[in-house]
C-alpha cells in the first residue's frame, strides 16, 4: 500500500488552508487495520479552525476527498486526525 501520495494530497490541501502553511506537519501514523492508513494532521494553533471548518464541515470534505484518493492508490480506507 502507498500512503505516500495521501499524505501529499492532506498537506498540498491543507498548506492552502491555512495562514502559516509552514506549520503544516503531515505524517502517516501507526495503527490501523489491514487496508486502512491513518494521517495525522499538526497545524498552528491559530489555523486549526481553518482546517477544521464551520461546524467540521473543512474536515469532513478533506476526508472525503482522502478517502476517494485512498480507491485510487489500493488503499481501502484512510482516516484522517487533526491533532492539536
Amino acid at each position: 500500500m502507498r500512503a505516500q501520495p495521501l499524505v501529499d494530497l492532506v498537506e498540498v490541501v491543507a498548506r492552502a488552508l491555512v495562514d502559516e502553511p509552514d506549520e503544516v506537519e503531515v505524517r502517516r501514523a501507526r495503527g490501523g487495520d489491514r487496508g486502512t492508513q491513518r494521517i495525522e494532521l499538526s497545524v498552528a494553533p491559530d489555523d486549526i479552525g481553518k482546517v477544521i471548518g464551520k461546524d467540521g464541515r473543512t474536515a469532513k470534505s478533506l476526508r472525503t476527498l482522502l478517502n476517494c484518493a485512498a480507491g485510487k492508490v489500493g488503499v481501502n480506507r484512510a482516516l484522517l486526525d487533526i491533532l492539536d
